[in-house]
């Protein structure tokens, strides 16, 4: 297929096949770290801007990575010591940053539907690397790819995804992607951590991590967000732990050949017990190497966008 799309913002407004395109194509970017020179000069000549307003490690690092190994120049946007703290608007910032020639900007902010507004004053191509509580489309997109090179499919897998889904941008992405390529979706968590349009989502609820997990081929935890919350949506995150964590002894409710993921940063002892999140089924940093692969091939195909 030819990739129409000059934007990555979110899965929801992504084709099936849209997404299995860019599945496809970081295989080959994922032999590229395989080699004993992790570099290729695809994107040589091209300059790639991450604004990154929310702290991040994973996503940052392997967007930094992938241009690197792209062969593309990089340029980071540090708020805490831009023309932010002078008053400048967000708007100017990255229309200033456009007068520099970037070729794409990686954007990730605490705001909802920030990629969208900016998308609306600049040419450059906007990848969305996490936004609010909305979508983190290329997470979604490394997971998905991490199920599949395990399972060798997506079609007809049933993934609980755990904990708080109110607050997750990994979560709706997930969503969007794990139905549109066949599987399906059950959510599971306290009812004060789903959110109020959770019906309509083409998915299954559930508020017993017992009857959410045993039929499961992947069981996906994701981190209780603190800073997010305004309020104290549950008791505690002892009391958390004790009904929606995985531990060694719940680990036998899964079937044997279930994977365990998660986006990270783990809290441990929390979603996950050590033993388990170091344990043989869980793919956490498979899904981190592939997340490189997947980062390399984005900003390969958005290069690309006629403009």
């Amino acid at each position: 297929m030819i990739w129409q799309k000059k934007n990555l913002l979110g899965l929801e407004e992504l084709t099936a096949e849209e997404i299995n395109f860019v599945l496809d194509s970081a295989d080959s970017f994922k032999e590229i770290s395989t080699r004993a020179i992790k570099k290729v000069p695809a994107l040589r000549g091209k300059t790639v801007a991450n604004l990154f307003f929310e702290p991040s490690t994973r996503t940052r690092m392997s967007f930094e990575l992938a241009a690197k190994r792209l062969s593309a120049d990089l340029v980071n946007l540090s708020p805490s010591s831009s023309s932010l703290v002078k008053g400048e608007t967000l708007i100017d910032t990255v229309k200033n940053i456009e007068a520099f020639k970037v070729d794409i900007m990686v954007v990730r902010h605490s705001v909802s539907g920030f990629p969208y507004c900016l998308s609306e004053f600049t040419d450059a191509p906007i990848i969305n690397a996490g936004d609010g509580a909305h979508e983190h489309p290329t997470q979604a997109l490394l997971d998905l790819y991490t199920i599949r090179e395990k399972k060798g499919k997506i079609s007809g897998l049933k993934v609980a995804i755990i904990g708080d889904i109110l607050h997750s941008r990994v979560a709706r992405s997930n969503i969007w992607g794990l139905t549109k390529l066949g599987a399906e979706v059950i959510l599971c968590g306290p009812l004060t951590l789903l959110p109020r349009e959770v019906d309509k989502l083409p998915v299954k609820i559930s508020f017993n991590f017992e009857e959410a997990v045993k039929e499961a081929d992947i069981v996906y935890l994701l981190r209780v967000q603190k800073e997010r919350e305004k309020r104290n949506l549950f008791p505690s995150l002892r009391e958390y732990a004790n009904l929606f964590g995985l531990n060694k002894y719940r680990l036998k409710l899964l079937k044997k050949e279930c994977l365990i993921m998660h986006p990270g940063p783990v809290n441990r002892g929390v979603e996950l017990d050590p033993e388990v999140a170091d344990g043989p089924r869980a793919v956490i940093l498979e899904q981190v190497t592939n997340g490189l692969a997947i980062r390399m091939a984005v900003l390969y195909i958005l290069s690309g966008v006629p403009r």
